[in-house]
């Protein structure tokens, strides 16, 4: 027997969706589709996400947090191929615990990502589930005609690079189930990235035209660079000791008895949303000037060469990690 939806699909749709559509291209949620036109000289970017409750986010998250971090896991794609993102798609599977101030949370932490990031809602589906709560959002975005980057250009010789700081995805978690014996300033902050990270897009898109291959950092950074090795046909080499961490993440990393044990669960952990890249030696300048505009810190962490698969070291020590990040099941 199916669910009953007390707080009213259509109610729901109404006034709460209906203000985040798209005023052009969305026919106002009242139809079954969207009609986006053709735009020359570009190509059409689509990523699809989904997220689950009790998997990648907590049972007593706050429901606009659920919805930006919905949002930006999703845009971190459209940035890692350079993309200008545009509209989205959005199925919502409630759950018991998603009543009418549940819902409406979930709508404003949309509508202020929309604001934030230019875009804007298209269509979608909405149902209630008696399990846990399920979102999925796909996100559109536009790209010049063959210039959207892929994971296969990294080529023996580039050098890799990483934007902002890594492990603050894993050390969030433990911070949102309180796990953490550090600074409440520094729990907060923590939690706060694992809640609503910050896609890259500006970078993404300055940058898209110097890079050999880029990815965004969701599964760990060993794992997201065994993603390039294995597309490109090559292999990499990380310096683990350059790992650009935050300031809390030093102060955790520096508590650490085991530093190349603690050092592994940074590079591991995942939920990062920072963009690992690859390029060629004389784009360097050119990728540090972006960067610099746009106030982002970009660390040289390895390089590209011959063979296959990822060698991580540690102080000049190869590390054996047999668990190289997240991996998803089903």
């Amino acid at each position: 027997m199916p669910a009953v939806d007390v707080a009213g699909e259509f109610e729901t749709i109404e006034r709460l969706l209906r203000p985040l559509a798209h005023p052009d291209y969305a026919r106002k949620l009242a139809d079954d589709v969207a009609v986006l036109p053709s735009r020359p000289g570009f190509d059409l970017v689509l990523t699809k996400d989904a997220i689950v409750e009790g998997v990648h986010f907590l049972p007593d998250d706050p429901l606009d947090t659920v919805a930006q971090k919905l949002m930006r896991t999703n845009l971190s794609d459209l940035a890692a191929k350079g993309a200008e993102a545009f509209g989205y798609l959005l199925a919502c599977q409630w759950s018991e615990r998603c009543g009418w101030p549940e819902r409406e949370a979930f709508a404003a932490g949309l509508a202020v990502d929309q604001k934030a990031f230019g875009v804007r809602l298209l269509g979608g589906d909405t149902a209630v589930t008696p399990g846990p709560a399920s979102f999925s959002a796909t996100l559109l975005g536009w790209v010049p005609k063959g210039g959207a980057p892929a994971r296969s250009g990294a080529r023996p010789g580039d050098a890799v690079y990483v934007t902002g700081t890594i492990g603050d995805g894993w050390l969030g978690l433990q911070a949102a189930q309180g796990r953490l014996s550090l600074d409440p300033e520094r729990v907060a902050a923590l939690a706060e990235h694992y809640r609503r990270p910050v896609p890259r897009l500006e970078f993404g898109q300055a940058v898209r035209g110097l890079v050999g291959a880029m990815m965004d950092v969701s599964d760990g950074l060993v794992a997201d660079a065994c993603h390039i090795a294995r597309a490109s046909g090559v292999g990499l080499e990380l310096d683990l000791e350059v790992t650009p961490l935050s300031a809390a993440a030093h102060a955790w990393f520096d508590n650490r008895i085991d530093a190349e044990a603690a050092m592994e669960k940074l590079v591991t952990g995942g939920d990062d949303y920072e963009l690992l890249l690859t390029a060629s030696e004389r784009e360097e300048a050119a990728l540090r000037r972006e960067a610099d505009r746009l106030r982002l810190r970009l660390t040289r962490i390895g390089r590209v060469v011959s063979g296959a698969g990822v060698e991580a070291r540690y102080l000049g020590k190869s590390l054996r990690i047999d668990h190289g990040g997240w991996t998803h099941g089903g």
